[in-house]
């Protein structure tokens, strides 16, 4: 006897649905400042021979991308499951983060090896040219994260938001390297910025990855202890055992249950159906969205063969 169970968070999703077309508007002007700056940022770091400006363009390239997604996600996350994609599109922006770590890291990488040279023998670097893009990075991140704020219901735009907050260190740190060069010329600065610049993004993308991988592989949700949760279900006492249970993440915000119950024969319908709710409640107290129960009288054999495990 097999019993799914859809539990939505319809407050949350009808709130969503109100802000979905402000989110998909301020992203869209979010893309398009990133995506024109780091053009301006690439350009700028050939004209000033800068490597630290040449890493920030790597960084922001990186998220251009990130926002490039969010915004093609925000869309797509809209459309309801179907018959080839039967849990629904969430997975999909855990793609787009996997393809951001991958963009990011190769650009870090890149930005180290040429950084290193410059280490040994730094470079005269524009520095006013440097000050400038400072400064209008500042701006330019600053307007995004502005245009973004007060959106945070979205996990799309809670994260790319962070990004944005993250660049804007960065052209600070850069802007106040800038101006100490300009008035002590000492040009290490530059691969200086650039290395701290390429290790933040780098660990970034380590711990990204980590979550990301996580979730393809189908961990169990951090927060959550599948002993604990056996344990509370089996307070119930309809409930003799419980087992082949499975709990795992369609994205990092949307967990996924499955568990085999196997009650008291003794118990009439309307108890089983009790104790599916109050298992449900529980799940749904831990955030766990979308709960399956398959329910086994105890002279039941389970077909699974991980039943006891």
């Amino acid at each position: 006897m097999a019993e799914h169970h859809h539990h939505h968070h319809h407050d949350h999703g009808e709130r969503g649905h109100a802000h979905s077309h402000a989110i998909t508007k301020n992203l869209t002007v979010a893309f398009l400042l990133n995506l024109s700056f780091t053009i301006i940022e690439i350009v700028g770091g050939f004209l000033t021979n800068s490597i630290a400006i040449l890493s920030d363009a790597i960084h922001d390239l990186g998220d251009t991308v990130a926002i490039g997604f969010a915004l093609y996600l925000e869309k797509k996350s809209e459309s309801k499951r179907d018959n080839k994609f039967s849990y629904g599109y969430r997975r999909w922006s855990t793609l787009s983060a996997l393809i951001n770590v991958i963009i990011l890291t190769t650009g870090s990488i890149f930005i180290i090896v040429e950084t290193i040279p410059r280490l040994i023998s730094p470079q005269v670097v524009h520095v006013p040219g440097m000050i400038g893009l400072a400064v209008l990075g500042l701006l330019v991140n600053g307007a995004a994260v502005l245009k973004l704020k007060g959106n945070d219901s979205s996990i799309n735009n809670r994260t790319v938001m962070l990004h944005l907050m993250e660049d804007a260190m960065g052209w600070a740190a850069v802007l106040v390297g800038s101006i100490v060069m300009l008035f002590t010329e000492f040009y290490l600065i530059d691969p200086l910025l650039s290395l701290l610049i390429a290790a933040i993004i780098l660990r970034n993308a380590v711990k990204n990855l980590r979550i990301i991988l996580n979730i393809f592989l189908q961990a169990v949700p951090k927060k959550l202890d599948l002993r604990k949760i056996e344990t509370a279900i089996l307070t119930h006492k309809a409930v003799k055992a419980v087992h082949d249970i499975h709990v795992w993440s369609l994205d990092g915000e949307f967990h996924v249950a499955s568990l085999h119950i196997v009650v008291d024969e003794s118990h009439v319908l309307e108890d089983m159906q009790s104790v599916k709710r109050k298992i449900r409640h529980e799940f749904d107290h831990l955030g766990v969205s979308h709960v399956t129960i398959e329910i086994e009288l105890p002279d039941e054999d389970c077909e699974m063969v991980e039943c006891n495990t």
